[in-house]
């Protein structure tokens, strides 16, 4: 099966025209963007002309062999689609054709662009957590993503109150933007030495 850490293989089968490598694609991403094109003035035969043509665009890119994938295959092929049903929808406008919603789709804050350099925030944001180093590390997950309160978290890291659990939290957070920052201007440097000597 298919996941994320091997999407560059993927893509690679894509270039040979490996049929499972297509379905796999179709399987994990045409709903999202039929989904799209459903809620904006689309339909199912939309939705599967404009992904099927995000493929080609995919195969097209991938072929040439000097393209580089620098975000989510979820997000290009996302984006791509976007841009293509933006398109069609701007050519039946011209038509005559009343689209209802054509307007408020263009609107939609989806560049290609934008959506690259928020993955590489991501991966940056990972790295500076790993460079964090613990209990801070720990102790971020656990009030951002295992929703804790402060109060347990006093609990579980042995901090005498919520408050000084708090406090604790906010110095972890100023040390995770500053590693953060420094990457993001130096995307080469390595978190771990910034790690020596923290607790």
């Amino acid at each position: 099966m298919w996941t994320a850490s091997n999407e560059q293989v993927l893509l690679q089968e894509l270039a040979g025209n490996n049929r499972v490598a297509i379905e796999t694609l179709y399987r994990q991403h045409y709903n999202m963007v039929q989904s799209f094109i459903l809620s904006n003035s689309g339909s199912t035969d939309d939705a599967k002309d404009i992904f099927q043509e995000a493929l080609i665009v995919l195969y097209e890119r991938v072929k040439s062999g000097s393209f580089e994938l620098n975000c989510l295959i979820k997000t290009y092929l996302f984006a791509v689609s976007r841009r293509l049903w933006l398109k069609r929808l701007q050519q039946l406008e011209r038509q005559g054709v009343e689209i209802d919603q054509a307007e408020s789709i263009a609107d939609i804050p989806l560049d290609l662009e934008l959506a690259m350099q928020r993955n590489a925030e991501f991966d940056l944001m990972e790295k500076a957590m790993i460079g964090l180093g613990e209990p801070c590390r720990s102790l971020l997950e656990s009030y951002y993503i295992k929703k804790r309160s402060m109060t347990e978290i006093a609990l579980d890291f042995g901090y005498t109150n919520a408050d000084n659990a708090k406090n604790q939290k906010y110095k972890c957070l100023m040390r995770l933007k500053k590693i953060f920052f420094e990457q993001y201007k130096n995307p080469d440097s390595d978190t771990r030495k910034q790690n020596v000597g923290d607790h």
